[in-house]
C-alpha cells in the first residue's frame, strides 16, 4: 500500500537568481546563477548528481524544447536529464520528478531547476503564438486576467460579498506583498506602494486594477534533493525534508458540469488534501507557518486562502482586510512578496516559492525572517481556474 513520500527526500542545497529584466542574461545564465548557489549550498560536486529535471514552459521563445539547453548550461555530463511542462506549474513539476527519483531510489542525488525569459518574448504578457490548439479549441477568446477576473464574480455571487468590500480586500493583498517585497534583494519590485495608488490603478479586467495583476520576469531556481541519511552522512545538521508533493489536473469537468460556481479552485481544494493527508496535517491554520501561493492575481491569493482551508468558505476577504495573511499575522502568505513583487517567469516560479520556504526554515531570510517557522507550503496554479492544474508542496524541518 502506497505510503507516499513524507521524510523520504531532503532537500541538500537551493539556489535562486535575481529576478526582474535581465536584458543582461540569456536562460542559460539565469540557471548558471541559481545553479552555482545551490551547488555549494549543498556542499557537493557537480558529477554528484545522477539526475535531473528542467523546467521550462516557452520552449521556442527560450532555449528549444528538450532538455538539453539544460545539460549543456550546467555541464551535466551524461546524465539523464528531463524536460517538464505543466503550464504554471512547471517548477514543482520538476522538483516533483527529482524527489520521486530519490524517493523511489532510483537515484541518490537530483537536481530540479526551472527558467524562463519572457521579457525577451515581445509580449507583455504570455506569448499567445504558444498556447496551442487544446487552447484554441476551449478558450480562444479568453486571457488570464479575465480568466481569474470570474473568481471575483462568482465569489461574490456566492457569497454576497458587496464590490467594494472585495476591492478593498483584494487592494490589501497587492499592498500587502509589495510591503514584504522591499526586503527581498532578489525580487523584481522592490517598492512599497499606497493602498490609495492600488484603488485607483487602471483597470486590466474587473475588478482588477494595475496592481492586482503579478508582473512579466525573468528568473531561475533550483533545489538539489537527496535522502536524509545521505544528507546526513555529508555534515548537514538542519534538514529540511518535503512532507508532501500533490497535483491536480482538470478533467474538463468545470467547463462542461453545472456543478461548479466559479467561487472557488477545484483542482487546489483536492490538491491541498491529498497534500495534507500525505504531510500529516489536521489543522493547517495552526501546523503551517508560512505560505507562498500563486498570486497570478491577487483575487486568486484571496480565493486560495479558502481552498487551503485557511479561510472558512466566505471569510477570506474578511481575514485579509483583518492581516491574518501579512507579515505578523496567524499565516504569513507571500513573506518575500511573492509574484506580485518578483514576477513569474513561469519555469521557475514553483521552485522560487519552495526556496522562500527553504530560506525561512533554515533561519537564512535576512530582514523578512520570521520567527522560529516549522512547516510551509507552496501552490501552483496553472491555466485558469475554470481549466488547468493545481500543484502543492509542503516542505518542514526534519
Amino acid at each position: 500500500m502506497a505510503t507516499g513520500i513524507k521524510d523520504k527526500v531532503a532537500i541538500l542545497g537551493m539556489g535562486c537568481s535575481k529576478f526582474g529584466e535581465r536584458w543582461d542574461a540569456g536562460s542559460p545564465d539565469l540557471m548558471k546563477e541559481a545553479f552555482e548557489e545551490a551547488l555549494a549550498d549543498a556542499g557537493i560536486e557537480r558529477g554528484q548528481i545522477e539526475a535531473a529535471w528542467f523546467g521550462c514552459y516557452g520552449d521556442a521563445i527560450n532555449v528549444g524544447n528538450s532538455s538539453i539547453p539544460a545539460a549543456t548550461a550546467l555541464r551535466l555530463d551524461g546524465i539523464p536529464v528531463s524536460r517538464m511542462e505543466n503550464m504554471c506549474a512547471t517548477g514543482t513539476e520538476a522538483l516533483r520528478g527529482a524527489t520521486y527519483a530519490v524517493a523511489s531510489g532510483a537515484v541518490d542525488i537530483a537536481l530540479a531547476i526551472g527558467a524562463e525569459k519572457l521579457k525577451d518574448t515581445g509580449y507583455g504578457g504570455l506569448p499567445p503564438p504558444f498556447k496551442g490548439t487544446f487552447n484554441d479549441l476551449w478558450m480562444p477568446m479568453g486571457s488570464a486576467p479575465a480568466g481569474f477576473a470570474q473568481l471575483a464574480a462568482g465569489y461574490r455571487a456566492r457569497y454576497g460579498v458587496s464590490k467594494e468590500d472585495l476591492k478593498r480586500a483584494i487592494a490589501h493583498t497587492s499592498w500587502k506583498s509589495h510591503q514584504n517585497g522591499v526586503h527581498s534583494p532578489k525580487a523584481h519590485f522592490r517598492k512599497a506602494v499606497s493602498m490609495e495608488t492600488i484603488l485607483n490603478a487602471p483597470m486590466i479586467s474587473d475588478p482588477l486594477g494595475l496592481f492586482d495583476c503579478s508582473g512579466v520576469s525573468d528568473g531561475s531556481a533550483c533545489a538539489i534533493v537527496t535522502t536524509p541519511e545521505i544528507a546526513r552522512a555529508l555534515g548537514k545538521h538542519d534538514i529540511v525534508t518535503i512532507k508532501a508533493l500533490q497535483l491536480s489536473t482538470s478533467s474538463g469537468r468545470e467547463t462542461q458540469m453545472a456543478d461548479w460556481d466559479g467561487s472557488y479552485v477545484p483542482n487546489t481544494r483536492n490538491a491541498a488534501a491529498r497534500a495534507y493527508r500525505e504531510a500529516g496535517i489536521e489543522n493547517p491554520r495552526d501546523q503551517l507557518s508560512l505560505t507562498e501561493v500563486h498570486d497570478c492575481f491577487s483575487i486568486t491569493e484571496l480565493v486560495t486562502m479558502e481552498d487551503l482551508g485557511l479561510s472558512d468558505d466566505g471569510q477570506a476577504w474578511r481575514d485579509t482586510l483583518d492581516g491574518k495573511f501579512d507579515r505578523d499575522g496567524d499565516v504569513p502568505c507571500q513573506i518575500d512578496g511573492g509574484l506580485k513583487c518578483f514576477g513569474h517567469p513561469i519555469g521557475a516560479s514553483g521552485l522560487r516559492m519552495a526556496y522562500e520556504v527553504y530560506s525561512q526554515l533554515l533561519g537564512r531570510a535576512g530582514d523578512r525572517q520570521l520567527s522560529s517557522p516549522s512547516l510551509g507550503l507552496t501552490h501552483n496554479l496553472g491555466g485558469v481556474p475554470y481549466q488547468g492544474v493545481a500543484a502543492i508542496s509542503i516542505l518542514g524541518l526534519h
